[in-house]
């Protein structure tokens, strides 16, 4: 599901059963991530598919990238692999106003 930025950030902030995922490459990611962020680089196709299989269907992923576009292709993947609640920044980091550390 795709969301705006203020959504998934109001969305985020009340939920107590949030992972934040970040689809970019490594690279991407030690250039600054959202806080609490976890990496898995959707471009590493089935150590991709492994990893999200792996993980707990039962939590609601934040799921973003640089803009928009892997993110929601990954909430897509995700869902077809069982993980219902998947929301998708609209935009991406680089439409984010929030704060960006590094990781």
């Amino acid at each position: 599901m795709n969301l705006t930025q203020e959504d998934w950030a109001s969305n985020l902030e009340a939920d107590t059963n949030a992972v934040i995922l970040d689809v970019r490459t490594e690279d991407e990611f030690n250039d600054g991530i959202i806080p609490n962020a976890v990496n898995i680089d959707i471009h590493q196709g089935q150590f991709f598919i492994s990893e999200i299989e792996a993980l707990d269907k039962n939590k609601n992923y934040y799921v973003y990238c640089r803009s928009g576009v892997r993110s929601a292709k990954a909430c897509e993947v995700m869902n077809e692999l069982g993980i219902e609640n998947a929301f998708n920044l609209t935009g991406g980091i680089l439409a984010w106003n929030g704060e960006i550390v590094s990781p």
